[in-house]
């Protein structure tokens, strides 16, 4: 008789340990799952961090540009105002170039 009942009891034992097996594989399926949704995300949030790294960097150049901008066209009107009109051509002229490189500069980026 106890041979039945020991036999009986790994029969359960097995079972449950089979069950048990199941239960950790789909645990570990849904930790892989979700390893991989992490992943996608961390992918995206880099990609989205790229691409706001290039946007600052672009709008510092445009600002830098801007600055350039201000101060020949100050300096533009600093050499009119003192009579100096042959500077003030030649820094018109670095202006309109300025101007027309930044100008092919946004149209190659677009």
């Amino acid at each position: 008789m106890q041979g039945k009942t020991s036999a009986k009891y790994m029969k359960r034992r097995f079972k449950k340990l089979k069950e048990e097996m199941k239960e950790i594989s789909r645990q570990q399926q849904s930790i892989r799952e979700g390893q991989r949704q992490v992943a996608a995300k961390f992918k995206a949030i880099e990609e989205e961090c790229e691409q706001l790294r290039q946007e600052t960097n672009r709008i510092i150049r445009q600002s830098a540009n801007t600055q350039i901008r201000l101060s020949l066209m100050f300096n533009i009107l600093k050499a009119r105002e003192q009579g100096d009109f042959s500077k003030a051509a030649n820094l018109t002229q670095l202006l309109r170039e300025i101007v027309t490189r930044d100008n092919v500069s946004l149209s190659a980026d677009s």
